[in-house]
């Protein structure tokens, strides 16, 4: 049976049961006062002017009482089918709409919402939850769409790029084979970087890792010791300074995310004597790291769109160390795999702040 059809012979169900107690009150109450068999004199009754007066008994009580409450439960029984039926599908309508967006999103089609009218009530939360779902889905389906055609261009150039030089390499057999083979070692690097940032990336979208104790501070100096070496070759400088502070999660997806942001930090600088600064420290309930570096004026909207996948302030032109467009996506990826939050704010002077916070660890 339907949940339709169910309320309704339930309505219907309760209100015969209410009916049935409510005529068996006043059946009771009725024998109360009339007795089994009316005794009268045949004089006249006192008080009645006829002279005479019907004095029912119980007899003529139940030939009077019973058909009348037959009746009268069977006009119930139609009024409570027939009203539990209208209630039903009044009450049940939102939750039609609610499925028929379901069998919507089933179908691919993400973009419909229920907008469900009317007071703050159980069925209302339900749609509004639904429609959350919705918003979530559409938007998580388009990032992964617009990650995978992003991936797939990037991915596709150095293959590219390699068959030019096999292709160009056959055609002319006296060519340099040093030379070709230190640019396809080149192109095979960057290729295998690519994809070892994607599945970091997608470790960390999955959260599929364990979790630990560890220092923020310890970690920033790591990273910074082993950028160094890119740091001083660039003419750039990197202090490092701050408090212990404690966080739970992962160690290498943590170094990985302070990593990148030195390095994009390096990477983005200016051409000679840039600084960078990497602090850590403790607020009430996080833990903050702090990258920040000298560089380009970047304006508000631009700073917006450097945690997409394959985004570079600087262009889309490769460098030495320009990386594969991945840095400050995976670090967003690991920050929220890490249920922090992840802040960019351009610098008055030029370049870039990135802001960190994670809770802090229980100890």
């Amino acid at each position: 049976m339907s949940v339709r059809l169910k309320l309704t012979l339930s309505y219907a169900g309760f209100l015969m049961i209410a009916s049935v107690l409510l005529l068996a009150v006043v059946w009771v109450f009725l024998l109360r006062y009339v007795p089994e068999d009316i005794y009268t004199p045949g004089g006249p009754v006192p008080g009645d002017r006829l002279g005479s007066v019907f004095i029912p008994d119980q007899e003529d009580l139940t030939r009077a009482f019973f058909p009348r409450a037959m009746a009268a439960l069977a006009f119930l029984l139609v009024f409570g089918l027939l009203g539990g039926w209208i209630l039903a599908g009044r009450m049940l309508s939102p939750l039609r709409r609610i499925t028929r967006a379901a069998r919507l999103a089933t179908d691919g089609s993400l973009s419909h919402r229920i907008q469900l009218e009317g007071r703050q009530d159980e069925f209302r939360e339900l749609a509004d939850t639904f429609d959350g779902m919705l918003a979530q889905l559409e938007a998580h389906i388009a990032e992964q769409q617009r990650f995978a055609a992003n991936a797939s261009h990037e991915l596709r150039t150095p293959l590219a790029i390699t068959q030019t030089l096999l292709e160009v390499a056959r055609d002319d057999p006296a060519r340099d084979t040093g030379e070709l083979v230190e640019r396809l070692r080149y192109v095979n690097t960057r290729a295998i970087d690519l994809t070892e940032a994607l599945l970091v990336l997608s470790r960390a979208d999955r959260r599929s890792f364990t979790t630990e104790h560890v220092d923020l501070s310890l970690i920033a100096e790591e990273a910074s010791e082993t950028l160094l070496p890119l740091a001083e070759k660039r003419g750039l400088t990197i202090e490092t300074s701050g408090d212990v502070a404690p966080a739970t999660g992962s160690y290498a997806l943590l170094l990985q995310m302070t990593t990148n942001l030195v390095h994009n930090a390096i990477v983005h600088n200016r051409p000679e004597h840039g600084s960078v600064w990497v602090t850590t420290g403790v607020r009430p309930g996080t833990v903050a790291l702090t990258v920040e570096n000298t560089g380009e004026m970047l304006t508000p909207r631009l700073v917006s769109t450097l945690t997409e996948p394959f985004q570079r302030g600087t262009g889309r032109v490769h460098g030495d160390h320009a990386g594969v467009g991945l840095g400050l996506a995976i670090v967003r990826s690991i920050v929220t795999a890490h249920d922090g939050t992840l802040t960019l704010t351009p610098r008055p002077d030029g370049g870039l702040r990135v802001t960190v916070l994670l809770p802090t660890a229980h100890a």
